[in-house]
């Protein structure tokens, strides 16, 4: 309908007066009708800078690189030579049902000893699977496969949700006891 409409007044505009104004009007207005924009209205009410990041060298949708904030920052020897130096760590994972403790090698990521309460030789002799006796079991069964595997030392990191306490601390208390040397290292 609009066309129609534009179109009769072009048509008689043309003709009629030779066409000089009615044509200037007519494109500019179906110039802002087809492109949408405005012809007096900036494109951004910022302007361009806004759609940039810092350096203007990408538009704004982009990620931005994640720069260190201390880029000459210093690795020490300690930090570069940790896992050579303490190679083995000790996982200990405890739920509602059971109790599973692991010292693996960290260069090789491979498992030197495992123990667990869901093992058929553990499983028989405890009255429940998830108890601080259980714990005190499981780390002296880890510390007896780990002595067979020549481990003797070991490092332990909690996770971020466990506290060194309860359970976790009789696992490690009963390695300690039996034998293998573990450095608990606390935030």
């Amino acid at each position: 309908m609009l066309r129609s409409v534009f179109g009769e007044f072009l048509s008689k505009g043309v003709h009629s007066n030779g066409g000089n104004k009615s044509m200037h009007c007519l494109y500019m207005m179906t110039n802002t009708v087809h492109t949408g924009q405005s012809h007096c209205s900036p494109r951004s009410f910022f302007g361009v800078e806004d759609y940039l990041d810092d350096d203007n060298s990408r538009p704004y949708t982009y990620q931005k690189e994640k720069k260190s904030k201390n880029p000459q920052k210093h690795i020490s020897f300690k930090q570069r030579t940790i896992a050579f130096m303490e190679p083995f760590t000790l996982d200990v994972f405890i739920s509602k049902r059971f109790v599973q403790a692991s010292l693996t090698h960290r260069v090789t990521c491979k498992q030197v000893a495992v123990s667990g309460t869901n093992s058929k030789d553990i499983k028989a002799a405890l009255k429940s699977r998830c108890d601080i006796p259980a714990c005190l079991a499981v780390g002296r069964i880890l510390a007896d496969r780990a002595r067979e595997a020549d481990v003797y030392t070991a490092s332990y990191t909690p996770r971020a949700r466990d506290k060194f306490e309860g359970k976790v601390r009789a696992v490690v208390q009963s390695l300690i006891d039996n034998g293998i040397d573990v450095k608990v290292y606390l935030d």
